[in-house]
């Protein structure tokens, strides 16, 4: 299934934003028990000091009064329970309960003392205030300890941590929104462009335009442009080979149809026979022609796969070839040779390719020689190439035609060779996929004749 840009897009930022508001909601909500936690201590520590101002003593005895503002710091909804206890330094009970949990640590009138508790099976938070009287014989201070249940501790804690999350997410909302604003806008020119490609009619190949295209798409056009270059070239070619197929087909099956419509309009059996022959005749040239265009669409869409291959593994492959031509130079009398020269060399070059390059130069040499002639087929090999040359005495091509010659449908002049102009094109097409070179030049021995050589390196 396809996935949308824009979401991906989208998951990407929010994912990192969404675990920084996760992270930010324990911030805070560690910030707000400690928050709470402060305003709960000041609170008890408050209640403590109006409780200790109102101790004294006076004839030899401690006179105490527990103001009811001390105890109203504490009036809210959550219902949280409220002790107390004023002790002398001695531990003699003066005010309060007497199983309020006692403060472990030592007296001292210069700060409180905060510790947690269990008072009557409920967790509370105890503040021990020590507090000197004036006229006290005992140089001990007097304990004053106020504690309080955890109920609005906790309330106090969510309602600041919900109000925390609260912003975070309101803001992470509409950060999202923000961002699918900008994605909408920045992915404009891909839809722009993807747009402009399916509002074209079919068969167009015209180039996307990169007018106000961003720098992140222009490489995507212009790699798309260089397809749609290579694309038209490639079906102009088609274009071509379609029109020179039919061209080409249409001048044998005229004379097929003449021929045959001859027979039927014989005067007698040997006239129709004749006909006949020829017809033959113009039939097998007509299925090699069809055979030579499936072998060039077939040479044009090959794509060689390049393996190392040994001298002695290209001559054997050249040593088939000619055998299955040796008939077909037999029924001409061409004296068929083979010669190596060189030592062992390795190249890159595809099998397959090299077998129909050595087929197609072989027949069109054979074909082009007269009877009674000579073709010879040499391997050169040394310094890391192969030269594959094919050698034969006959007409040869004089020097203005030799780049022609690898045309399609090109033929020498006065030749009665009866080819399809074909061969050579075809051994262009797979020698230039095998990454090799082709060049024709004149046999060293002089006089008539044709030398074609085919290069292969190593790399």
């Amino acid at each position: 299934m396809s996935r949308s840009l824009r979401n991906q897009l989208l998951a990407w930022v929010l994912l990192p934003l969404a675990s920084a508001v996760a992270i930010d909601a324990w911030l805070e909500y560690r910030s707000s028990v400690d928050t709470a936690s402060v305003i709960q201590d000041n609170m008890l520590l408050g209640s403590a000091r109006m409780i200790a101002e109102q101790i004294s003593f006076e004839n030899g005895a401690f006179e105490h009064l527990i103001p009811p503002a001390a105890l109203e710091l504490f009036e809210s909804q959550n219902a949280d329970r409220i002790y107390y206890r004023v002790t002398t330094g001695g531990g003699h009970l003066l005010a309060g309960y007497t199983d309020l949990p006692v403060p472990k640590a030592a007296a001292s009138s210069e700060s409180p003392y905060y510790f947690g508790a269990t008072m009557r099976g409920e967790a509370v938070r105890v503040v021990a205030f020590f507090q000197p009287v004036i006229g006290n014989p005992s140089a001990l201070p007097v304990v004053v300890e106020v504690a309080q249940t955890m109920r609005g501790r906790e309330q106090l804690t969510g309602k600041l941590w919900l109000h925390a999350v609260e912003q975070q997410v309101l803001i992470l909302a509409l950060v999202a929104v923000f961002i699918l604003f900008g994605l909408h806008r920045g992915l404009q020119p891909l839809i722009r462009l993807r747009n402009d490609v399916r509002s074209r009619q079919e068969g167009s190949l015209q180039p996307l335009q990169n007018n106000g295209v961003p720098a992140e798409l222009l490489p995507l056009v212009e790699a798309f442009n260089d397809y749609i270059a290579r694309l038209e070239n490639y079906t102009n070619r088609r274009g071509i080979f379609i029109q020179n197929v039919a061209h080409q087909l249409r001048t044998p099956l005229t004379v097929l149809t003449t021929q045959i419509s001859d027979a039927l309009r014989a005067p007698d059996k040997p006239s129709a026979d004749g006909s006949l022959l020829a017809a033959r005749r113009t039939l097998q040239q007509t299925a090699r022609l069809v055979n030579q265009f499936l072998t060039l669409s077939s040479a044009q869409a090959f794509v060689a796969t390049r393996k190392p291959m040994r001298t002695q593994d290209c001559c054997e492959l050249v040593q088939t070839v000619l055998e299955d031509l040796a008939l077909q130079a037999h029924g001409k009398g061409i004296d068929l040779g083979f010669e190596r020269l060189g030592g062992e060399a390795v190249i890159l070059a595809d099998a397959v390719a090299l077998r129909e390059i050595t087929m197609n130069l072989l027949d069109n040499a054979i074909r082009y020689t007269p009877e009674n002639g000579t073709v010879t087929v040499r391997v050169e090999s040394g310094a890391g190439k192969l030269v594959l040359a094919v050698e034969d005495n006959g007409p040869g091509v004089v020097q203005e035609n030799r780049d022609k010659i690898f045309e399609r449908f090109f033929r020498v002049d006065g030749s009665e060779a009866g080819g399809s102009g074909l061969g050579l094109a075809i051994v262009r097409e797979l020698v230039e996929q095998c990454g090799g070179v082709i060049r024709v030049g004149t046999p060293p021995q002089g006089g008539h004749g044709l030398l074609v050589l085919v290069e292969f390196v190593s790399s």
